[in-house]
């Protein structure tokens, strides 16, 4: 019964993750509005999730007496690893959401456990089974049929440049996950997590210097309060849950729980952003979600 329990409390935690990440696109759409950068946004996020982490590294250090010991080269790894999923892919998704509606990038950056799948495939030599072939083509005609209707939706612009942008996400964050397997194993779960996302921090205050030399304290006050909800409801909470809910249900079972996502960002974007959801969206949406969960499903063991 403990075990069941705990099965079922993991699952719940993945699922408030999922949730969690699916409410980014509606804060950031919100953010928008009132005429915020998209590095600034970035940035801002950063500076309110940062103390969060920092405070978990220390708390996490001084309750252990023994610390594993971590190599230059790792440290490195895990910086540039971090760079890549927190600083790089974080950029382009919020990037592409500049020209596409929450909604629609939801469903795009779910494309990233095929491109899991195929970087698995040309890195590390792993054979695509026939099922994980039907599985790539059932996302990808998905992603077609939802993706084809918004040409017709006039109050989208540039809708090609918001999708290679959100695309480009999702190929970095897969590149990010098949990265990180060998360093969650030498830092722990919480360590990783808290050093990663800090290790994006620097780079996106950089940025955001050159561009605007850091000019990110005069924005309306709801600016303020969007990325402090982004950075706790949709930063800190969400990664932590998703940590301990892999934990206890495994990545796999994680993997198709969290993929319940794209529903809710669709029922959250036409509920508070007023986005217009067509049936050829669900439609593809669905095929994209069925895709994603052979492919997840097959990894399970």
């Amino acid at each position: 019964m403990p075990k069941r329990s705990n099965y079922w409390l993991g699952a719940l935690l993945v699922f408030g993750a999922a949730f969690g990440f699916a409410l980014k696109g509606i804060f950031i759409k919100s953010a928008y509005q009132y005429g915020v950068g998209t590095i600034s946004l970035l940035s801002l996020r950063f500076i309110f999730a940062a103390p969060f982490y920092i405070f978990t590294i220390l708390r996490k250090r001084f309750k252990e007496e023994a610390h594993p010991k971590v190599s230059t080269s790792t440290w490195l790894k895990l910086f540039g690893v971090g760079f890549i999923g927190y600083y790089i892919s974080a950029y382009f998704n919020l990037l592409g959401l500049n020209y596409i509606t929450a909604s629609l990038e939801r469903i795009l950056l779910f494309v990233y456990p095929t491109f899991v799948l195929i970087l698995s495939a040309i890195i590390f030599k792993k054979k695509i089974s026939p099922l994980q072939w039907l599985a790539l083509g059932i996302t990808y005609f998905g992603i077609f049929i939802a993706f084809l209707k918004n040409f017709d939706a006039h109050q989208q612009k540039d809708i090609w440049l918001g999708a290679f942008w959100v695309v480009l996400s999702g190929f970095t964050y897969a590149f990010y996950l098949i990265s990180s397997d060998g360093l969650i194993a030498k830092l722990g779960t919480t360590r990783f997590t808290s050093w990663v996302i800090l290790s994006a921090f620097v780079p996106t205050l950089i940025h955001c210097y050159t561009v605007n030399q850091l000019n990110i304290l005069n924005f309306p006050i709801p600016v303020y309060t969007i990325s402090l909800s982004i950075a706790v409801f949709s930063t800190v909470l969400p990664t932590f849950m998703l940590s301990e809910g892999i934990k206890r249900v495994g990545s796999g079972n994680a993997s198709i729980i969290a993929s319940i996502g794209p529903i809710f960002t669709i029922v959250l974007a036409t509920t508070f952003l007023g986005e217009t959801i067509w049936l050829e969206q669900i439609i593809g949406t669905v095929f994209v979600l069925i895709g994603v969960f052979l492919i997840s499903w097959k990894g399970k063991k």
